[in-house]
């Protein structure tokens, strides 16, 4: 079984060289990795808290999209997709929010640190602090939740929110009684690169010292990259490499040999001058490619849309199913599955009447089974199977399964029953979501059935 994986992208400015070295580069290289279900998401919802310009937000999606997928992102082979395309999401916030205490939010580092900057300032406590500011761990632990990610890559600042999402999984598991979500953990990420920026300070937006990764092409990148600090030592005179912004920055581009040989160019008194334009040359190097394909990109929005639909329908796949599940557990069921008749209990099938497995033989001599309802509806359609035996260990699992453990993904018309990360198990084709959302329920009543028999 896969080890799925979700990472969150802000999408608030514009991407620099450290962006790229400390958060896209490995996560893509992470992204390749054949035991890793990777879940990537642009989290627009986010960018609302911190910013209430529309045009910088519509225009920041677009540029990191673009950047991202000019760095090797393959929507192929990972998850896309935009946060705001999820609906499930907001919703399950919601529900979540129903259950998060006050006091665990008090305690979130965000909104501590906003009171304790009124309280110095004299300011009432909660000025200018919005509901968005106070919620935001909920909105997080629900883009973890609702794909039942095990692992979210995190600094050790944002330790603190994966725990509350899994306080928040468990409490709403305990609340209802079943295990609806998996937990996550965090993947802390010790050995995240990060570039010194123009002046010598952490490359930051905030501090106005970034180094533009694709904006302004390589005429920028280069007089950017020609206004690094550096002391006044002239050419002719050794440097220092390891107090000199210039040459961390090249080392993270460069492989050992390069480095070596750099490093042994400003002992020997190499320029500024020119050691910025070995700095430019190899960065350069690495950038032009993904510049080519950023520009193709951005020239192209309706290209980025479509793979961005496209991951939010692979997305959506596996958080419609949830939510429908979640729905039914906090009685917001379809009044399809409801009784309408006041004061009569729910219809039970008859005394002895189960769910039953049907197995049968196709005509190309693989072996197959169905599972019914209790009232002889079809709910599943197995896979096929060479060996009778392994359909039979199937039967066996599902029977023992229980509604909670049912990961189900829909599909165009239908659904699939997944276990481990592969399709065992197909629904019939339903006329709309409705109805595909009562045959989830009622697939979920067989299901926990089986399990209470055995």
């Amino acid at each position: 079984m896969n080890t799925r994986v979700l990472t969150g992208i802000t999408t608030t400015g514009t991407p620099h060289l450290g962006n790229y070295v400390g958060a896209i580069r490995p996560a893509v290289e992470a992204s390749r990795r054949d035991d890793v279900d990777a879940f990537y998401f642009m989290a627009d919802y986010h960018a609302l808290i911190k910013s209430d310009d529309a045009a910088r937000i519509e225009r920041s999606r677009l540029e990191i999209a673009a950047t991202w997928l000019a760095a090797g992102l393959d929507p192929a082979r990972v998850t896309f997709y935009r946060q705001s395309d999820i609906p499930e999401i907001p919703e399950l916030t919601w529900f979540l929010t129903c259950v998060a205490s006050k006091g665990m939010l008090n305690r979130a580092h965000a909104y501590k640190a906003a009171v304790d900057r009124n309280t110095e300032t004299g300011e009432d406590a909660d000025a200018g602090i919005t509901a968005g500011l106070y919620m935001y761990p909920v909105l997080m632990a629900a883009d973890i939740l609702a794909f039942d990610a095990h692992k979210v890559p995190v600094g050790r600042d944002q330790i603190q929110h994966i725990e509350m999402a899994r306080d928040l999984g468990q409490r709403f598991n305990h609340i209802h009684g079943r295990e609806f979500f998996v937990l996550p953990e965090a993947l802390i990420e010790e050995q995240v690169a990060t570039l010194p920026g123009l002046d010598g300070r952490k490359m930051s937006k905030s501090y106005d010292n970034t180094i533009p990764l694709f904006a302004g092409g390589k005429k920028q990148l280069r007089e950017t990259i020609m206004r690094i600090v550096t002391d006044s030592r002239l050419p002719g005179e050794a440097k220092d490499p390891d107090n000199s912004a210039l040459f961390t920055i090249f080392r993270a581009f460069a492989c050992e040999t390069e480095t070596s040989a750099f490093r042994q160019a400003l002992i020997d008194g190499l320029g500024w001058g020119e050691a910025k334009q070995v700095l430019y040359e190899r960065i350069e190097s690495d950038v032009a490619p993904m510049r080519e394909r950023y520009e193709a990109f951005m020239a192209d929005p309706a290209a980025i849309e479509a793979i961005l639909q496209q991951g939010a329908q692979k997305a959506r796949a596996i958080a419609t199913p949830k939510i429908v599940a979640l729905r039914d557990a906090l009685g917001l069921r379809s009044a399809t599955a409801v009784t309408t008749t006041t004061g009569q209990p729910k219809a039970t099938p008859k005394q002895g009447k189960m769910p039953r497995f049907a197995s049968f033989r196709d005509a190309d001599g693989n072996f197959r089974f169905r599972l019914f309802s209790a009232d002889g509806e079809e709910l599943l359609l197995s896979m096929p199977f060479t060996d009778p035996k392994a359909a039979g260990a199937l039967q066996k699992r599902l029977k023992t399964l229980g509604a909670a453990a049912a990961v189900v993904q829909a599909q165009s018309s239908g659904m699939a029953l997944v276990l481990d990360g592969e399709p065992v198990a197909s629904t019939p084709e339903h006329r709309d979501e409705s109805a595909r959302n009562d045959a989830l329920a009622r697939l979920h009543e067989a299901l926990d059935q089986l399990a209470a028999q055995e």
